[in-house]
């Protein structure tokens, strides 16, 4: 199935596995793109050796492409692109709008330029700027997310660029990915989906309780950073929405410790990236604490499979997903119910 995705990054199907921080890592990166989808590593959890091996492992296991997600604003950003350059990354994604002036480096390497957007104003920004190509989530998708559905947001994005839009938020199967093409979009994107995949390092008593979740256990709240942030409904969710200011903050200040030893940024970095967070949203100096906490929450329970003291971002469609396909499986069986679903709509217009 070709689109203007497939053609511009060179995979063989127009669908994209999400960098998620913790989840996306060599194996799920690798299996996606040996599925034949572009397999995004996400490097923002990783510390810049990290970041090179993991860059090297996935190489190891596929001659597909595949990219690495970046934090535009994080103090070490020039380091870790430097890092891509290096090791041939050629394609780079982002979950903030990078600057013009790396846009402009990474394209004078040759390096194909995805943000993630939210807002058509967002996608109208990033293309001025020569982004190659952009990710719009709605409301439906999981992390942190935004209030326009992906039906209302994608189409007037479609409409207000002329660079590839590929969908994202409440995408899971064929069906989604006609709908999305039908919109004019290029592709989809999925996190959840491929999160609930036998190819994810996420623990098996992890995603058995995505697996249990319906559609109505899937909240979005700004107890865990300030932000809007779309996770399964848990305990601990319920009790940060209940804690006290002066508790929850001794307990963030603890995590973001821990997370800067994880991560190998220093204090100034941390501060740095913090206020950078901090820029052009309405954020309490308590709530850039918070956020700084939100990596350790989300490693509790992605890698340590301490459900009852970490945070499950989550899509809406974790409700509706009952499996554990491998990412093989899973590509393969997205692209025949799309050419099922366009088989059937050619006989209903023929």
């Amino acid at each position: 199935m070709e689109t203007a995705l497939t053609r511009l990054v060179g995979v063989r199907r127009p669908i994209v596995q999400t960098g998620m921080g913790w989840v996306a890592g060599p194996r799920l990166v690798s299996a996606a793109a040996n599925a034949g989808a572009l397999g995004i590593l996400a490097s923002a959890t990783m510390t810049t050796d990290h970041l090179r091996d993991a860059i090297r492992e996935v190489r190891s296991r596929t001659d597909a492409p595949f990219g690495v997600n970046l934090r535009a604003d994080a103090g070490d950003a020039a380091d870790r692109v430097r890092i891509m350059l290096e090791e041939g990354v050629r394609v780079a994604s982002f979950a903030l709008a990078p600057s013009p002036e790396l846009i402009a480096r990474l394209k004078e390497a040759g390096v194909v330029v995805i943000p993630s957007v939210g807002a058509r104003r967002h996608a109208e920004k990033v293309a001025a700027w020569g982004a190659d190509a952009v990710i719009v989530q709605g409301g439906e998708g999981g992390g942190h997310t935004g209030e326009v559905a992906t039906s209302v947001l994608l189409p007037q994005v479609v409409d207000a660029v002329d660079i590839p839009v590929v969908a994202a938020g409440g995408f899971f199967d064929g069906r989604g990915l006609v709908a999305a093409l039908a919109y004019g979009a290029a592709g989809v994107a999925m996190g959840t989906r491929f999160l609930l995949t036998s190819d994810s390092t996420v623990p098996d008593a992890v995603k058995a309780r995505y697996l249990a979740a319906t559609v109505r256990d899937v909240t979005v709240t700004r107890a865990v950073d300030g932000l809007p942030h779309r996770m399964l409904r848990t305990e601990l969710v319920d009790a940060l929405e209940r804690s006290g200011r002066i508790r929850t903050l001794a307990h963030a200040a603890r995590r973001a410790a821990s997370f800067r030893r994880l991560s190998g940024l220093t204090w100034r970095q941390l501060i740095r990236d913090g206020l950078a967070m901090r820029h052009g949203k309405d954020l309490t100096w308590s709530q850039v604490l918070l956020a700084a906490n939100t990596p350790m929450l989300l490693k509790s329970a992605m890698v340590d499979g301490r459900t009852n003291l970490g945070v499950m971002a989550s899509g809406q469609v974790a409700g509706v997903i009952d499996d554990l396909p491998s990412c093989a499986e899973l590509v393969e069986r997205i692209e025949k119910e799309a050419e099922e679903v366009l088989a059937q709509l050619a006989e209903l217009t023929g």
